[in-house]
């Protein structure tokens, strides 16, 4: 697999943009280039992913936040609209934003079906009930260093289930052990230590 065709891969629709009407895709940030609004907007405590493009979202979204009046605001009003004034239409949703928690915001989204969701600090994401439940993170021991955590696999198999039973190994820890399994003796294995092969 080429690493350089899987990320031309991921490009998606922007790549797409290009092979098919030749449009340079202008940068974005942490804004959606065609989706508005969809993007980063801060709160009271932390920062929140929104993706509410299109009509239904985007009024969704208006309701959670309290900003009734801007679902019909003519430079609003649709997709096209919102795309032309994507600085003002956030603007107006950033306001909104930072006078409540995250929290606040996450429950109001889910009450109300907007999608949008904290943008996590590294603890907060293992604090996650969700992450948690998932086992996304596993319990090793490892010789030096005692009990630690590692990411976990991240592919579960039902008739195969995969598991972290083991640090990752120190240069060289178990090369005896390789060897005696290829049918290596005690001693065969203690002269390659002594010529250095090993």
């Amino acid at each position: 697999v080429s690493l350089l065709n899987a990320m031309i891969g991921l490009l998606d629709f922007q790549a797409a943009r290009w092979t098919i009407d030749h449009e340079v895709p202008e940068q974005a940030g942490n804004d959606h280039p065609t989706s508005i609004p969809t993007g980063v907007f801060q709160t009271a405590d932390g920062y929140m992913n929104i993706a509410a493009g299109g009509n239904e979202m985007y009024g969704r979204l208006c309701k959670a936040l309290g900003l009734e009046h801007l679902i019909d605001k003519p430079e609003y009003k649709d997709s096209k609209a919102r795309s032309a004034n994507r600085a003002a239409l956030n603007k107006d949703l950033q306001e909104a934003m930072v006078k409540q928690t995250s929290a606040y915001w996450s429950a109001r989204f889910e009450a109300g079906g907007v999608a949008g969701g904290p943008i996590y600090k590294m603890n907060e994401v293992f604090a996650d009930p969700q992450v948690q439940h998932l086992q996304a993170a596993a319990k090793v021991n490892h010789p030096t260093l005692g009990e630690f955590q590692i990411v976990n696999q991240a592919v579960k198999l039902s008739r195969t289930p995969a598991s972290m039973v083991r640090a990752t190994p120190e240069q060289g820890e178990h090369t005896d052990e390789i060897l005696a399994e290829m049918g290596y003796s005690a001693a065969q294995i203690a002269e390659f230590h002594a010529a250095k092969v090993v």
